[in-house]
């Protein structure tokens, strides 16, 4: 796994020769040693994301770093990055957090917010740039009193965060002639044994014979072979029972669209597809270093989606691991079919709750733009565990519903179902109601990520490109997952 960008540390004061210092601001307050006039002069009122640099004592940059109107963990990572950005060329920085900070939150949350604030604002993707311009900041120091242990925690889960999502990002961001599937399953491996994950791949033979159809045949059409992956976690302990969470990701390497040919323009981000495999496999590398205390299973389903000669038709019908029927309709919509697979694997191999994400229609791009992800399921409880691990973590998600009245829109004349519902109706739903055929009454959840999963600018801690959505939000699920009602048996 890539080493994460700067070094960060905790401290009780900041260390003697730092080059540049942060000084946290709320919203309508004058940061300290500067005027309130000057700040104002300058545009700087303390709103989230701002900064304000000024030359200090002994030539120590001091910059402001807007707060907003007050301390929490969002807030936190904003002002790590904004002050990053300020001082990209500096050598060394220290970001305090004085007692007002550490009362709003724990110490450990406050260090661990900065860090991975910092962290992915200093994120680059430089692999094919002949002059890359190079990072200048070497280390980052947390400063707080009194708690130097819990800062360090902090600063610690800080750092594996933000390596899972540096992760997930360099995946999505890699061309898709460099990261085919059978390349993914590669760097599955590596993660794997570094992270200490059983591992398992199946080859184009073995997804033939175990009946995976829909991962298959959204795969007959590239010359590239598909791979399933699967990663299993299990926490250090006595080996009492525990929940287990499977995590199933979309990973389309490259969606031309299939027969169902998209746009020059529309093809442009395709490497994209596969961000759910990608905020799984990050979310994988990081479950130990969390100490997260559930056992995960990852699944990974991953092909091309490409035109040819062996390429499935609009009207073919396809059979997935679970029995059920599909009818293509548009090859484009593919992703429903190889998560269907890897949800029917979740649910045979006992799944207590199942959480999937995927860039699975631009409908909820329409619905809900580029920032916030559409959130479904057939469990209540589980969706609130969903909404408040996206509140803790930063990254937005919104409820939508799955109304059982459009399941007509789904109904086959040939199959069980088609992947299709109407033109131009409740896409995301309808997708949201095929894939809820295939995990049975197990708790699930569904991310649609088609939007956030990439950013078209450099915002706060997104760079342009891969965002690594996801990842966050899982991590503190699985820190925090309770067990919720479902299948008996099940163990919830």
């Amino acid at each position: 796994m890539r080493p994460v960008p700067l070094a960060c540390s905790a401290s009780s004061q900041i260390p003697s020769g730092t080059s540049s210092v942060a000084v946290p601001v709320l919203a309508g307050r004058a940061p300290e040693g500067l005027d309130r006039a000057y700040c104002r002069s300058q545009g700087f009122s303390g709103q989230v994301g701002e900064a304000l640099a000024a030359p200090g004592a002994g030539g120590t940059i001091t910059v402001a770093v807007g707060l907003g109107e007050s301390v929490d963990a969002e807030a936190l990572r904003q002002a790590a990055a904004a002050f990053v950005r300020s001082v990209w060329r500096n050598g060394t920085a220290a970001f305090p957090l004085d007692a007002d900070m550490l009362r709003a939150l724990p110490a450990a949350e406050a260090a661990q917010a900065v860090v991975e604030g910092a962290l992915l604002a200093a994120y680059r993707f430089t692999t094919y740039k002949g002059s890359p311009d190079p990072l200048a900041l070497t280390s980052l120091v947390v400063v707080g009193g009194g708690e130097l242990g819990e800062l360090e925690r902090g600063v610690r889960r800080g750092q594996a965060t933000a390596r899972a999502v540096c992760l997930a990002r360099d995946l999505v961001n890699e061309p898709a002639g460099t990261l085919t599937p059978r390349r993914l399953a590669e760097v599955a491996g590596k993660v794997g044994e570094e992270a200490g994950l059983e591992v398992r791949v199946w080859d184009e033979v073995d997804i033939a014979n175990e009946g995976l159809g829909g991962l298959a045949g959204v795969a007959r059409g590239s010359e590239e072979p598909p791979r399933l992956i699967k990663m299993t976690y299990s926490p250090p302990g006595d080996g009492g029972p525990v929940p287990t969470v499977a995590l199933v990701g979309k990973g389309i390497t490259f969606d031309s669209g299939g027969l169902s040919i998209k746009t020059a323009d529309g093809m442009t981000a395709m490497k994209t597809d596969m961000g759910g495999a990608a905020a799984v496999l990050g979310t994988m590398s990081a479950l130990a270093e969390m100490e997260v205390p559930v056992r995960v299973l990852g699944y990974m389903p991953t092909t091309e989606n490409m035109p040819s000669g062996k390429a499935t038709k609009p009207g073919d019908v396809l059979k997935i691991r679970n029995g059920k029927t599909i009818e293509v309709l548009n090859t484009d919509a593919e992703g429903r079919l190889v998560l269907a697979d890897g949800l029917s694997l979740a649910v045979e191999d006992g799944a207590d709750a199942i959480i999937d994400l995927a860039t699975l229609t631009g409908s909820c791009v329409v619905a809900l733009g580029r920032e916030i992800a559409g959130l479904m399921g057939n469990s209540e409880e589980l969706i609130a565990q969903v909404r408040a691990a996206s509140a803790r973590a930063g990254e937005p998600v919104w409820p939508l519903p799955l109304p059982d009245r459009y399941r007509r829109h789904i109904e086959s004349d040939v199959a069980d179902m088609k992947n299709t519902g109407r033109d131009r109706q409740a896409g995301t739903l309808v997708a949201g109601l095929i894939l809820s055929e295939f995990v049975d009454d197990v708790p699930w959840a569904h991310l649609d990520i088609a939007g956030p999963a990439r950013s078209d600018e450099d915002r706060g801690y997104l760079r342009k490109g891969a965002t690594g959505f996801g990842v966050r939000i899982l991590l503190e699920l699985l820190q925090a997952f309770e067990p919720v009602a479902g299948r008996p048996g099940s163990g919830s």
